[in-house]
């Protein structure tokens, strides 16, 4: 399976702290925000990620991230030259999905549970239909809502409606099987002018092969695309990494820890760095964490 990460955009809700940069290379705490799902993909046990953003953001993400080979993956560098809606990312990376499944993560999205490495790396043996996931929210109208049936069945999609049919909000995490790209080219624009993930996602749902994977209690899902969510985020993983020792979403603990590079190569990744996030990849090589 491949994997997209969608770093497009022009990160209006963040203005002005986006008018010249990207918002998924502003700080999470310790980490640019793109570190996080990159990480969510990788701990799925992907390890061909597309990059898709800006014409002008996208020299920034190639020298922030290179080729991949210190993380054990690789990386392609697509540019959305104009936001067009989530589903476009499968038609500017048609050529790099080539047939494959694929599942594709939204630049802004986090994730974090005990038991998260488990559900992704089941979601991604995915080979027919498509495998969403949903989070319960208090607000559900800010959100493209799942409806489910009396057996807990996907029975409709909704996005952003004024009465949703549940609490549960489809989160911005999709594994799809190798017909993704002529459900995508099949997408018209919405009224508001977007290819939508929605009408994607419809269209696996009226043909029978649509899963809902419900993120279990105490699985943190946090959308860092508003001033306000973007300090929450950071907060949260100030908070989480001080109190239990450890790194959310450190892309060179994941690779380490998956198999993707060598304790050799983790401990190489170390000495670049003179300070505490070195001392964290060295006791991860040491075996303290």
């Amino acid at each position: 399976m491949k994997g997209i990460v969608l770093a497009g955009g022009r990160g209006t809700r963040l203005y002005p702290l986006t008018k010249s940069i990207s918002k998924q290379l502003l700080p999470v705490y310790d980490k640019p925000l793109v570190y996080y799902p990159i990480s969510t993909l990788m701990l799925a046990g992907i390890r061909e990620i597309a990059i898709i953003t800006t014409p002008m953001s996208l020299p920034l993400f190639e020298r922030l991230l290179g080729t991949g080979e210190d993380w054990g993956v690789r990386f392609t560098f697509l540019e959305q030259d104009e936001p067009r809606g989530l589903a476009e990312a499968f038609l500017i990376a048609d050529e790099f999905i080539n047939g494959d499944p694929v599942a594709l993560a939204l630049g802004d999205n986090i994730f974090y549970s005990a038991g998260l490495t488990g559900l992704l790396t089941e979601a991604a043996t995915l080979t027919r239909g498509a495998r969403i996931f949903a989070s319960e929210v208090s607000d559900p109208t800010q959100f493209g809502v799942v409806g489910f049936d009396r057996d807990g069945r996907p029975a409709s999609l909704q996005e952003k409606p004024p009465r949703p049919a549940s609490n549960w909000a489809v989160t911005g995490l999709y594994f799809y099987d190798r017909h993704v790209i002529e459900i995508a080219h099949s997408v018209r624009p919405s009224e508001r002018g977007e290819l939508e993930i929605t009408d994607v996602n419809r269209a696996y749902l009226e043909a029978g092969t649509l899963e809902v994977i419900r993120l279990p209690r105490g699985t943190a899902w946090l959308d860092a695309g508003t001033v306000d969510s973007l300090l929450q985020a950071s907060q949260f993983v100030a908070t989480l990494e001080a109190r239990q020792r450890m790194k959310l979403s450190c892309p060179e603990e994941v690779a380490y820890r998956k198999g993707f590079i060598s304790r050799e190569e983790l401990l190489a990744l170390a000495s670049g760095h003179q300070d505490e996030y070195g001392a964290y990849l060295r006791k991860i090589s040491d075996g303290d964490q």
